[in-house]
């Protein structure tokens, strides 16, 4: 630019400070356009395969091996670290089962407690969240996803509800990847915490040289078992159970924000094209006398590209600031949600979204500028000086005879003197109409899920009567409650009888409903291998699944079953499948079952089956799920049905608050953000091109006002001439919003193997639908509140002095 003093940097440097509006909505639309790409490329990055990045990042167990301590000793165990395909071990550490109560007495779900002496290991390298580690006995770390308002450090859990029970202080949070435990303390705490029904047993963590595919680590697990004595390997867990579940949810957040991402960017192409644009054709003048003064076609084009670059370089960096900070509380929910290590913002993506900013506002800039360096000298100075006249009058003939007061519709006409402004205008609100109406279908659809999410997390209280028998005899947890600790042998079964607590369940005060549940493993004709089903038996109306398609059992021998049952069997909804239930290795049912529903359930890759429990003979209730009453508190509900149900050999709990909630507040919080950032870009933009038009006439509104225009009236004149404009881009918006609402939500339910019940995609009403055709309106009037208020306030002699 041939240094600080060259005519061109003194053009440059006075077009940037002359034209303030532009170069401040410049700076403000790249800002808010950089900002969102940061903010939805970070949390795309999280989101795209979350527990291998974090999984790599703690060096996490690719199996999680528990052994009966007195059948195979420690040194014995440090062995097995050393065999062939075992790349890094850690242990052997101690483990037991817990059940804490929390200081209101609420029951959590059962936890692994394993006995380590710090956070950080070769293998299983935790993350400690928050506080301190576990040194001295009474003292324990819990998972961060128990991190919360009512369980934080300093707080005490109870380990049972008898009055002499050891209390243990919970002084830190630590997040596991592999999910190995879900509390860690001094592996003394730990052994002196063991007990008849929860012993302790050392817990081995492995990693090896090939453990990619199931038939990898079944291999590996072989291997450690011919290398223990016979019946030392108790149990086992897979990393890539874990994995499955948590890239399940990271997959179907991505369609969404590169859905805002591709908006964001068409937005900011349109914005800083229509005011390069602008400024180009109310500087046609100055275009001309740059020439006459010597300034080459490629100089002037040099000149208002460096205008553009110069404050979108400015709200580039500070975009890049922005977007960092608004992204960390973002990425701070997605740990909880995902359960992985510590996110930050990709470096890369710093240094991406900056330079393609850079080549988008010089591309946007480049075209106009191009216009502005053709033009011919005279024609410039001639044009610039004696503006085009004739253009749009047929608008403003046809316009006035309309009943309306003449200002309004002299502003109704306005726009069609200035054709690609105007289309700019009309794009930049549409796009925010766009945005808009996206974002609201999209937080009602999350919503809905959140409400159609597995009824068993939905009920407020769990009770457990006993464990039933599943496949090949062996123990099935339940995910209501049943469900054993990761890498941790099933706890003692309660043995209550069923009646019995049923019959608590009933005479306990603020009991709204309930039902029972019971899990079996059953094998199905197509299908390698046992999947679970999930038999009911009572009142299931607060237990059924969203229905996709057809409807829920209503008898015996009819079967609802998730996409993912359907897709693996090729069967559909009318079909009938054989099952196979086998109460014990020489005993089993075999039954034909319906299938008259296919249900909106992700749980066990779809594949599960739900029934009602009198399908079988001989099976009874596992789990009671409970819904209270209003104002009924779980816990306390919880605390009465345990000193109930307890004697008899069950289990009460008040059941947390789900990861899916979590999940759902999170996206919400995403489409909000980026949302704002949207429509606040479109507000700026209809803010330029009406400073532009009102520069333009502020000698025509000097003339109105001389003859007897009032304030109100200009005002009325200066708003009609966008909400016009703002009415059609919210009326092309709003089905556009609309359709890509349609399109987005289907490709998130099969990113996470489902389809999609009308309750979650229908969610639009006809109200709703009618607000948000005013958006544009809505988003055209704020964004001209501004210059209209100057145009109203202006003085008349200073308007007829302004060129």
């Amino acid at each position: 630019m041939r240094g600080r003093g060259s005519p061109i940097a003194r053009v440059v440097r006075s077009g940037v400070g002359r034209r303030r509006v532009q170069t401040v909505v410049i700076a403000v639309a790249t800002l808010m356009a950089v900002a969102s790409a940061v903010v939805a490329g970070s949390l795309v990055v999280a989101t795209n395969a979350p527990f291998d990045h974090a999984f790599a990042k703690q060096n996490g167990a690719h199996l999680t091996a528990q052994f009966d301590p007195q059948k195979v000793s420690g040194a014995r165990l440090e062995e097995t670290g050393r065999l062939a395909g075992v790349t890094a071990s850690g242990g052997p550490y101690p483990v037991t089962s817990i059940q804490p109560v929390d200081s209101q007495g609420g029951h959590l779900p059962s936890m692994t407690l394993a006995g380590r002496s710090g956070p950080h290991a070769e293998v299983d390298d935790l993350d400690l969240k928050s506080g301190r580690w576990a040194a001295d006995p009474g003292e324990i770390v819990l998972s961060a996803s128990f991190a919360g308002p009512f369980l934080k450090a300093g707080s005490t859990l109870k380990l049972s509800d008898a009055a002499d029970a050891p209390v243990l202080t919970v002084v830190g949070f630590a997040t596991s990847v592999a999910r190995t435990a879900e509390a860690w303390a001094a592996p003394a705490q730990v052994r002196s915490l063991g007990s008849k029904d929860s012993p302790v047993t050392s817990q081995m963590l492995y990693r090896f040289s090939s453990a990619g595919t199931k038939g990898q680590l079944a291999a590996d697990r072989r291997a450690l078992t011919a290398a223990v004595p016979a019946g030392a390997l108790v149990a086992t867990q897979s990393y890539l159970d874990t994995k499955r579940a948590a890239d399940a949810g990271a997959r179907a957040t991505v369609p969404f924000l590169l859905a805002f991402g591709v908006l964001g960017l068409a937005m900011s192409v349109i914005i800083i094209g229509s005011v390069v644009s602008g400024s180009v054709g109310t500087g046609l003048r100055r275009i001309g006398i740059l020439k006459a003064v010597g300034f080459t076609p490629r100089e002037v084009v040099r000149a208002y590209v460096a205008q553009a670059l110069i404050p979108a370089g400015v709200g580039i960096v500070l975009g890049v600031a922005l977007g960092n900070v608004l992204a960390l509380p973002l990425l701070a929910d997605t740990e909880q949600v995902y359960g992985t290590a510590s996110l930050s913002v990709a470096w890369w993506v710093d240094v991406v979204v900056p330079l393609a900013a850079l080549a988008v506002v010089g591309l946007a800039a480049l075209l106009p500028a191009l216009r502005a360096g053709r033009l011919r000298t005279v024609e410039a100075i001639a044009v610039g000086r004696a503006p085009r006249t004739g253009r749009g009058q047929w608008a403003h003939r046809a316009m006035g005879r309309l009943p309306l007061p003449r200002a309004v519709t002299y502003g109704l006409a306005s726009p069609f003197a200035h054709p690609v402004r105007t289309l700019a205008l009309l794009l930049a609100v549409a796009f925010g109409t766009v945005a808009a109406t996206f974002a609201v279908g999209l937080t009602q659809s999350l919503n809905a899920i959140g409400a159609a999410a597995d009824p068993e997390e939905r009920a407020a209280v769990t009770a457990i009567s006993g464990m039933p028998q599943g496949e090949g005899g062996g123990p099935v947890p339940g995910r209501g409650g049943g469900e054993p600790p990761p890498g941790q042998q099933a706890p003692q079964a309660p043995s209550a009888d069923p009646a019995k607590v049923a019959a608590a369940v009933r005479a306990q005060a603020g009991t709204a409903s309930y039902y029972g549940l019971s899990r079996v493993r059953v094998q199905v004709t197509g299908l390698s291998g046992a999947l679970e089903a999930s038999l009911y038996q009572g009142d299931t109306s607060d237990g059924r699944y969203e229905m996709i398609s057809g409807r829920w059992f209503t008898a015996p021998g009819e079967a609802v079953v998730p996409t993912g049952f359907l897709e693996r069997t090729g069967s559909g909804v009318g079909d009938t499948v054989r099952v196979t239930y086998r109460k014990a290795p020489d005993r089993k049912e075999v039954r034909t079952l319906r299938i008259v529903g296919e249900a909106f359930d992700t749980s066990d890759d779809g594949l599960h089956l739900n029934a009602d429990m009198a399908t079988f003979t001989g099976v009874a209730p596992q789990t009671f799920l409970i819904a209270v009453k209003p104002g009924v508190s779980a816990a306390a509900y919880a605390e009465e049905l345990a000193a109930v149900v307890g004697p008899l050999g069950g289990e009460v709990f008040a059941n947390p608050s789900s990861q899916e909630e979590n999940m759902i507040l999170l996206l919400d919080a995403m489409a909000v953000l980026l949302t704002l950032m949207l429509v606040s870009v479109a507000g700026l933009g209809v803010l330029n091109s009406v400073v532009l038009d009102t520069r333009e006439r502020v000698h025509d509104l000097g003339v109105c006002k001389a003859v007897g225009m009032t304030p109100r009236q200009t005002l009325s004149l200066v708003l009609a001439s966008v909400a016009g404009i703002g009415l059609v881009g919210g009326l092309v918006g709003l089905p556009l919003g609309y359709a890509l609402h349609g399109y987005v939500l289907p490709v998130m339910g099969r990113s996470a193997g489902t389809g999609l019940p009308p309750s979650i995609l229908d969610v639009y009403g006809t109200e709703q639908l009618a607000l948000l055709a005013l958006a544009g309106v809505v988003i055209a009037v704020l964004g001209a509140l501004a210059p209209a208020g100057w145009a109203a306030k202006v003085r008349t002699a200073t308007a007829l002095r302004t060129e």
